[in-house]
């Protein structure tokens, strides 16, 4: 197969089917119509003398070609629209450029206010579309460009993806001011006294201080189970619950923070970005200040 003989604006219909796994929404995600998704289809798949996909009640299934093919096609379409990029200056004054980028609710919370106030002073033409994406989903999301930059723990082990650390951080132990434990040093007997509050977005399970606390052989109560950090201390704020959380959240708050009577691994946070993009001098500099603020946050 000659690629001067293959129209690449089928690959771009090639991904999108292979993303939404329907060729109705991989139409409306590329704003044409869906006999023209089926007619590029066809086409692909007369090129490549496969079916590429496999209709059954899942939705459009890929073949082994495609798996097989999926990654390379997407890091060329990367490297073609950031191509459009690279070689000219950049000017983040004039640039209109739009980032994606996939975080928690914590570090949405409190990385976004200082990059927008950033952005506002030197780059006023860029705009951020923030929301999360499952750690699963990451490595196909920035292959796609559905996300160009992810803020994790550095759990996401992929080929296709760049990454480095932003910061780490501890927990700590958060009680209201007028809370009627008084003592200045908890111990795990203190800990395990109180009514506690657990964060997850999962509507069952364990976390990380449960699991550490079982390794000791011991159980705390939860009281209360949320899906957000950011609603947690205000809870805690209220009433005798207690928080355990990253205490960067916490010293944002008037209250006690205690440390923790037994180790927590630290909260570590990396940046994930595909590899096509690593020489794009915008997304560069975008890394370059969600890095500084990510370090002076951490401090």
């Amino acid at each position: 197969m000659r690629l001067s003989k293959v129209d690449l604006n089928l690959f771009v219909v090639f991904e999108a089917v292979y993303r939404t796994r329907n060729l109705t929404r991989a139409a409306e995600m590329l704003f044409i119509t869906q006999p023209a998704v089926s007619n590029a289809l066809s086409r692909m798949r007369k090129t490549f003398d496969d079916q590429l996909f496999v209709s059954t009640s899942a939705g459009m299934m890929p073949t082994p070609v495609s798996e097989n093919i999926i990654g390379q096609v997407r890091e060329a379409l990367q490297l073609l629209d950031s191509s459009t990029h690279v070689g000219g200056r950049f000017d983040p004054g004039s640039s209109e450029r739009t980032f994606r980028l996939s975080m928690t609710d914590l570090t949405e919370a409190l990385l976004l206010p200082a990059l927008e106030e950033v952005l506002q002073r030197l780059a006023p033409g860029i705009r951020i579309e923030s929301y999360f994406t499952t750690r699963k989903e990451v490595p196909e999301a920035l292959a796609s460009g559905a996300v160009n930059l992810a803020i994790d723990a550095p759990l996401i082990d992929d080929p296709y993806l760049e990454q480095e650390p932003l910061g780490r951080d501890r927990y700590a132990c958060m009680l209201r001011r007028d809370h009627p434990f008084t003592k200045k040093k908890l111990t795990i007997d203190d800990y395990l006294s109180f009514g506690h509050i657990h964060v997850s977005s999962r509507p069952q399970g364990s976390g990380l201080v449960d699991g550490e606390l079982t390794k000791l052989g011991v159980r705390r109560s939860i009281q209360t189970r949320v899906q957000h950090y950011l609603v947690a201390p205000l809870i805690a704020m209220r009433t005798d619950l207690v928080l355990t959380a990253p205490l960067v959240l916490l010293k944002r708050y008037d209250a006690r923070i205690l440390e923790l009577p037994f180790d927590l691994p630290d909260l570590q946070s990396h940046g994930y970005w595909h590899r096509s993009v690593t020489g794009d001098p915008a997304h560069r500099w975008l890394r370059e200040q969600v890095g500084r603020l990510m370090l002076e946050m951490n401090q």
